[in-house]
């Protein structure tokens, strides 16, 4: 049930999917594809660089950090832009970087520029990538008159400057303005799947904390899991280190080593190296708490998967148990930095690191069963926010401490937010009035303007295929649904999967909405006796408080009734209007 002032929060309201933004992307104009961890910025990237790859345009895949770099298998866009680590560019230094004949090249022969995690992109910088480019290019308008992608949340950690020196968030930039991306918030919620956290984590964006939402954080004093050690986000690397290495000491079992390998361009290895999250000698014993550092969907795990070392197989391979209680033998991957489909450089390891202890900054884009956060020394806006949003549910969360302004963000990052939310709203809106034929003549004209050639519908298949590989596995949804099928009840379904009821009923109404399930597949919850005796009351104040939020029915009913009950006749008034 929720606490009394804290409002129960279903869902955050659909300003755009991912198929429409997929859809404004290819048509070659400039975005700033964002929305809220696990709303699947990630994903439509990746389908939209497969698209782009097919039809034989040119991409380049940057982003703001190296450990960002990493993760899509690209380049900082520092390095791919020629400026390094200047903080000005001076007209020696734009003759020294043009007349450079990598970077000239690398920027003559890229269509459309993809900037990723830009909200730890100083403006600054941008306007220096910008000036970079547009000399290049020899035009005038923005990037040369690349099609430029941002791809981030500026709720997460702002830009790194230098003592002394003014930061500018991107979008406060003279390019962003120049630029005028068209905004696509997409909104789906794959990451958190507790109704009740994401209430949480919406009034920290909305800059609306209040002291419940501390109450609820400081009520979180047990961690759900106890098959396995949760994972500590400090601010600081000295704590993280100190925790890791002194856990490691503390097991009595034999030390197993695992050094990295490298080939390519050493530059580019070395920065391989200091970003994959994996280290470049990773010890490893029996017992051993360890967090997985990168998506390998088949084989059962993805970057922020927690597990414990159980043993190591015959070729001396790390075995793994994870939460869910898999077994799965770790083999060695490889890091690559790619450029036209060739490997520049690239490392290779066991996708592992010790996981008694991350920093926050380390943990950006993981997703993690079980974490124990130290708030206690934030230092810097959306460090908080970063931390509470790796988790999925507060069942996998224990706060270690909590200083009184680790909760904020920044000001300006509230206001602009609305202000791309009502800039989305208006894109979704001009696009869902044009026909389908209109748009796809927009998606040829892009591909034709830029030399490409419209992808076959077998080439269509494969980019499908290539996208979905990593989560044709049974969805967790699917799951919830076999076991609904097969007359379970809610709390027998959550004790056998090891996830709160919230969650399964998160799980339910989706399928409702998707049109996955019917009626009678909830009919043994539909004829419980408690159900039954509150379900007509229940739909009046339905009628007379609208569907949308559960309070507000909650309350009507005088409190009677608990949530379960609520969500429950929800469902079944949804159910009864599609008919």
């Amino acid at each position: 049930m929720c606490p009394q002032n804290l409002e129960c929060y279903t869902g955050v309201s659909s300003y755009m999917t991912q198929e429409r933004a997929l859809e404004i992307l290819k048509t070659g104009g400039n975005v700033f594809l964002t929305g809220e961890p696990g709303a699947g910025k990630t994903f439509v990237i990746n389908q939209y660089i497969n698209w782009l790859e097919a039809a034989g345009v040119k991409v380049a895949v940057t982003a703001s950090t190296g450990i960002a770099a990493t993760h899509i298998g690209g380049m900082t866009i520092h390095s791919w832009s020629g400026i390094g680590i200047r903080d000005g560019l001076s007209p020696y230094d734009l003759d020294m970087i043009s007349s450079n004949e990598k970077t000239s090249k690398r920027i003559k022969k890229t269509q459309v520029l993809i900037i990723d995690e830009i909200s730890m992109l100083d403006g600054a910088v941008l306007e220096m990538v910008d000036q970079v480019c547009r000399v290049i290019l020899g035009k005038p308008e923005p990037f040369g008159g690349l099609q430029v992608i941002f791809v981030g949340d500026f709720f997460q950690l702002p830009p790194i400057t230098k003592r002394g020196d003014v930061m500018r968030y991107a979008f406060e930039s003279r390019t962003w303005e120049m630029t005028r991306p068209l905004v696509c918030y997409i909104t789906d919620q794959y990451r958190q799947e507790d109704e009740l956290f994401l209430s949480l984590l919406k009034s920290i964006r909305s800059g609306e904390i209040e002291e419940e939402h501390f109450t609820l954080l400081s009520e979180q004093t047990e961690m759900g899991y106890s098959d396995i050690e949760p994972t500590r986000l400090y601010t600081h690397n000295a704590d993280v280190d100190a925790v890791n290495l002194t856990k490691l000491k503390e097991l009595k079992t034999p030390v197993r080593k695992f050094s990295m390998k490298g080939q390519g361009n050493k530059q580019l290895q070395q920065s391989l190296s200091k970003n994959c999250l994996s280290p470049e000698l990773l010890e490893l014993k029996e017992e051993a708490m360890v967090m997985c550092t990168k998506n390998n969907f088949e084989a059962g795990y993805v970057n922020g998967t927690l597990a414990r070392v159980i043993g190591f197989d015959i070729d001396g391979m790390p075995i793994i148990k994870t939460a869910a209680g898999k077994e799965i033998t770790i083999k060695t991957t490889t890091w690559e930095v790619r450029e036209d489909n060739k490997v520049l450089a690239a490392v290779e390891q066991v996708p592992l690191r010790l996981a008694w202890a991350i920093t926050i900054h380390k943990s950006q884009g993981m997703s993690l069963d079980a974490a124990e956060i130290d708030l206690s020394k934030a230092f810097v806006y959306g460090q908080g926010y970063v931390a509470l949003s790796r988790v999925r549910t507060l069942q996998g969360l224990k706060m270690l401490g909590m200083s009184p302004n680790a909760l904020q963000v920044d000001p300006k990052v509230i206001t602009n937010d609305q202000r791309f939310r009502q800039e989305s709203e208006m894109a979704d809106e001009a696009f869902s009035e044009m026909e389908e034929v209109e748009v796809e003549k927009m998606h040829q004209q892009f591909i034709s303007a830029c030399g490409g050639k419209w992808p076959s519908a077998d080439d269509l298949k494969r980019i499908e295929e290539a996208v979905f590989d990593g989560i044709k596995k049974e969805s967790t949804y699917e799951i919830t649904k076999n076991l609904l099928l097969e007359g379970k009840t809610v709390s027998a379904i959550a004790k056998e999967r090891k996830i709160g009821e919230s969650t399964i009923w998160n799980h339910i109404e989706k399928l409702v909405e998707d049109k996955a399930i019917t009626a009678s597949d909830l009919q043994s919850l539909l004829e419980d006796k408690d159900y039954k005796k509150a379900a007509q009351e229940l739909h009046i104040a339905i009628e007379e408080c609208g569907i949308d939020k559960l309070k507000p029915i909650y309350e009507f009913c005088d409190e009677k009734y608990d949530y379960d009950l609520v969500r429950l006749a929800r469902i079944e008034y949804s159910l009864k209007q599609a008919q």
